[in-house]
């Protein structure tokens, strides 16, 4: 599974996460640095990339478009700690592999996380 980490995502937790193993680029190593949340969408469902980010409008462009793919993981911490962010997604990335590959968000915080499988009706 490929991960297209967005510009909000910290560089030091798209390394941990590459180190661990991971296929995680940052949007900028793919499209230019303006590119709009729907052009990140749009390539990351054409490329089968899942998407990892702290912005709420990729969920509600999904939602909106009723799209099955890509899957989003939409990082909801109080925190930009970018270890805090890794630890979380790691368990993310290992515990819900197989909802991540049928497409779906996840909403992850400090404390837990929320799944909402797509497309959203």
């Amino acid at each position: 599974m490929r991960f297209l980490a967005d510009m909000n995502i910290s560089p030091l937790t798209v390394s941990a996460l590459h180190r661990d193993g991971y296929d995680v680029q940052r949007v900028s190593e793919l499209l230019p640095p303006n590119a709009s949340d729907a052009a990140i969408l749009t390539y990351a469902r054409r490329h089968k990339w899942s998407i990892i980010t702290q912005d709420l409008d990729f969920s509600a462009l999904l939602a909106v478009r009723g799209h099955a793919k890509p899957s989003v993981i939409s990082v909801r911490t109080s925190s930009a700690d970018p270890g805090l962010i890794t630890s979380r997604l790691r368990l993310v990335l290992e515990r819900y592999r197989h909802e991540l590959a049928r497409g779906c968000i996840i909403s992850v915080d400090e404390t837990g996380c929320r799944i909402r499988m797509l497309p959203i009706d």
